[in-house]
């Protein structure tokens, strides 16, 4: 049995891993551990053979009075919890970082693959780079270091901009069609690959995606669908999205395209449990839903598992 310890505290993502893998009594215990004050250093890591470290600044901010913050928090932070874990025995050190640490490629189609350097453009993304950077340098043999990159995670009762977008869906009577793309992740998916990166003592860095890539405005649609409405999609604003998306950042955040290339996301074992429609109905009606509606509504974002990712 392989005892797992979560930094954070009322983590959405932390809460979820430990609900997914209490599926599993015979081969998991979990813990949770708080980083808000200094009594963490005084607890015995050396009983864990994993740490699933997901605390940290989760929002993105570009007040310079903050910057201080997040590096003490994103970097210093997780390297020193990683440097205890290190000294004390444990065998695997997970970290959460994220897709952001590529802040804007320069594929112009947004394409993120092997040869795509990341060149984060905030503090979070700058702040979660660096420390991944010190987590290197620490893992060895005995000490595994996993880095996980994921793109934009959703799911029942997640927070950030799927909540926002989930909103209009339910509001608007119409909406933009514009062509992009994005990588995202529902939680159910990022759950069951944290499990299998634990199972095989994994090392090294990973891009986990969905099966699908997603269109925003399918997206919506699908959305709109769960709760019974039907949302027009019309393409009368592409020339203008078209001309103001690059100097727009709330139209980068919509309508823009931020994918990697499937290759990045190969593992061994498929780990993608949900398709983009059922993980939508679980964002927006939870689980019994899947039960009463068979599984599946009405049609799907994005044709998958096959992607012309280049």
């Amino acid at each position: 049995m392989k005892k797992i310890l979560i930094t954070g505290v009322n983590s959405y993502v932390g809460n979820s891993v430990g609900s997914w893998l209490s599926k599993y009594p015979e081969k998991y215990t979990v813990d949770y551990i708080s980083l808000r004050d200094e009594a963490w250093k005084n607890e015995d890591f050396s009983k864990y053979h994993v740490i699933l470290h997901v605390a940290g600044i989760a929002h993105v901010s570009s007040d310079p009075r903050m910057k201080d913050l997040y590096y003490k928090v994103n970097r210093d932070l997780t390297i020193e919890v990683a440097e205890k874990a290190k000294s004390e025995g444990v065998d695997q050190f997970i970290f959460m970082s994220s897709i952001i640490v590529y802040g804007k490629p320069n594929n112009p189609d947004g394409l993120i693959d092997r040869n795509t350097i990341p060149k984060p453009d905030n503090f979070y993304g700058d702040s979660k780079l660096q420390a991944e950077e010190g987590l290197r340098r620490l893992s060895s043999p005995e000490f595994k270091v996993a880095i996980l990159r994921p793109p934009m995670i959703y799911g029942k009762g997640c927070k950030g901009n799927y909540p926002r977008l989930a909103k209009l869906a339910r509001l608007l009577p119409a909406f933009p069609d514009y062509d992009n793309k994005r990588s995202m992740l529902h939680i159910d998916n990022l759950c069951e690959f944290i499990r299998l990166v634990i199972d095989n003592e994994e090392t090294g860095l990973f891009c986990p995606q969905n099966l699908e890539y997603v269109k925003t405005s399918e997206m919506v649609r699908l959305i709109a669908a769960c709760h019974g409405r039907r949302v027009v999609l019309w393409n009368g604003l592409k020339g203008p999205i078209q001309v103001f998306l690059p100097k727009s950042a709330l139209l980068s955040k919509v309508f823009g395209s931020l994918y990697y290339a499937s290759t990045l996301s190969e593992y061994p074992v498929r780990y993608q449990v949900r398709s983009l429609q059922e993980s939508v109905r679980l964002s927006e009606m939870g689980e019994d839903s899947l039960r009463f509606s068979g599984g599946e509504v009405g049609f799907c974002a994005l044709k998958g598992p096959t992607r012309n990712d280049k």
